[in-house]
């Protein structure tokens, strides 16, 4: 089918989606076991969500009832992580769910999803960065240190030219070009100490829970308190309405930005060890560690500190200086340091991956293709860095938050479509890991999905077209013409192993490969 006309048409074959890696000339290092997978989930699960959404959705949404939030978010990840899984132990390739969809659906609709994971990623660095700049200003006064104008009046989430977030965001691309090994340690380091502090702050805070705070636990409805109003609410001729039960489902919608990051475990699938079994696993274990973590944080934070009062910038360490416990404010800031700097820097790495794909493909210019210092896809790290730094100096960047959520709810859709169509079309694949009770499992995954995703904001899916369709015209205009699979750009037969008596010797073609 690569000599189709259009790339609807153009579906790549398996086999040559693995192939390419084997013989590619530019290929990832195999570095990731499934321990250090998990660290990798969890090093940008553990972020955003656990320590600024949680009050800010409690306080303006759902109330206390964000607890429930939390879990039907995480149920609803969990269902589209079995696709995940499967397709990833089919597919172990960087581009996770966009080679899945041109694996199976075809070329236009693989465009079509690795624009969205582009936005997604994107958005997620520039917003986690400028929450990032605001837990360093709260650290610095947490510790009595004199905060210099400058850094204060840029460390707003919502307000100011964002130099610190975009400084943060150009150091840790400069760490992703460095290479997948350096990275995956300091990642390690990272996680452990933010998993300490969350953990430290969840055992204080529980001692000063007062059990008034989770009363009423589901707020009355306050009409139009949400002036954005969702698309759900006006199909259902609601007015922007919070809280009740409407707003537990609002929130849900929010709240999946919390459990980005085990889809992101696909995209290091090239850099990782026996990734047929290794990131299945990897993918489901961290669902369920973060899960409990945020379900006990956010009993602890609407129990310390009335919900009302929980929308701030640092809603968790405000809430345990207001109990008197500055110490572990103090140790939640640094946390939340940790955990935002890890967000940024699994981000990066992600669209790094997603980049490298869609460049060996053709889709975007092969220059993004090349692996530089440290085997590590440094051209494409540099450009994930660049837009992510850029887009976090602009003020309305943390607006941008519903975007990249449903940028995510696009991506765990076709998971659970493909899984269906690659059940039936190419049954004989080999999986590592399979879906129990398919069709049904994945109907239910795309259900919850969509309900999900119809509770976000008109002006968030009118910004998500207008982006989807410059994309299409990208496409259109540049990537249907370079298409590799288009142009019959098939790679050359796997080259000869050496003799068990020569263990030095190169493979002869081991450098060639069609995707250049």
């Amino acid at each position: 089918m690569a000599d189709a006309p259009i790339g609807r048409a153009r579906r790549l074959p398996p086999e040559l989606a693995m192939l390419r890696i084997s013989n590619a000339r530019h290929r990832l290092p195999a570095v990731f076991g499934t321990g250090l997978l998990i660290v990798l989930a969890l090093g940008v699960m553990i972020g955003g969500g656990i320590f600024s959404l949680a009050g800010r959705q409690a306080a303006t949404m759902a109330g206390p009832a964000v607890i429930v939030s939390f879990l039907i978010a995480a149920v609803v990840c969990l269902l589209a992580a079995l696709s995940y899984a499967e397709l990833s132990s089919i597919l172990p390739t960087a581009g996770s769910v966009y080679t899945f969809a041109y694996v199976a659906f075809g070329e236009l609709w693989a465009w079509v999803v690795g624009w969205a994971l582009v936005l997604e990623l994107v958005v997620a660095a520039a917003v986690v960065s400028r929450v990032w700049a605001a837990y360093f200003d709260s650290t610095l006064q947490g510790f009595d240190v004199t905060v210099p104008s400058f850094v204060a009046e840029h460390s707003s989430v919502d307000t100011g030219t964002g130099w610190i977030a975009a400084i943060v965001v150009v150091v840790l691309a400069l760490l992703v070009m460095v290479g997948s090994k350096l990275s995956g340690r300091v990642l390690a380091t990272i996680v452990a100490a933010k998993l300490t502090a969350v953990i430290v702050v969840i055992v204080v805070g529980a001692r000063h829970i007062d059990s008034a705070n989770y009363t009423p636990f589901v707020p009355a409805v306050k009409a139009g308190a949400d002036d954005r109003g969702t698309v759900l609410q006006s199909l259902l001729g609601g007015s922007g309405d919070a809280f009740g039960v409407t707003g537990i489902f609002t929130a849900a919608g929010i709240i999946v930005f919390a459990f980005i990051g085990f889809d992101l475990i696909a995209t290091a699938a090239e850099d990782a060890r026996n990734p047929r079994r290794s990131v299945p696993r990897a993918m489901l274990a961290s669902i369920g560690i973060v899960t409990a973590l945020y379900v006990a944080m956010a009993a602890v934070l609407v129990g310390v500190r009335p919900y009302v009062e929980l929308d701030t910038g640092a809603p968790v360490s405000d809430a345990l200086r207001s109990v008197g416990s500055g110490w572990s404010a103090n140790v939640i800031n640094v946390g939340a340091m940790f955990g935002l700097t890890t967000v940024v820097l699994v981000v990066l790495i992600a669209q790094s991956r997603v980049l490298f794909a869609m460049g060996r493909d053709g889709l975007l210019p092969r220059s993004l293709a090349r692996v530089g210092i440290g085997s590590s896809p440094s051209r494409a790290a540099a450009v994930a860095g660049i837009a992510a730094a850029g887009l976090a100096l602009a003020p309305a960047a943390a607006k941008l938050a519903d975007l990249l959520v449903l940028g995510t709810m696009f991506a765990f859709a076709f998971c659970a479509v493909g899984v269906i169509r690659l059940r039936r079309s190419q049954p004989d694949l080999e999986r590592g890991f399979r879906v129990p009770l398919v069709p049904w499992v994945p109907i239910l995954s795309l259900l919850a999905t969509i309900w999900l995703s119809l509770n976000l904001t008109w002006s968030t899916w009118g910004y998500f077209a207008v982006w989807m369709v410059f994309g299409l015209l990208v496409y259109l205009t540049y990537g249907i013409r370079h298409s590799a699979l288009g142009n019959r750009e098939e790679l050359p037969p796997a080259p000869p192993v050496p003799e068990p008596s020569a263990p030095g010797a190169r493979q002869p073609g081991a450098h060639r490969a069609g995707y250049r």
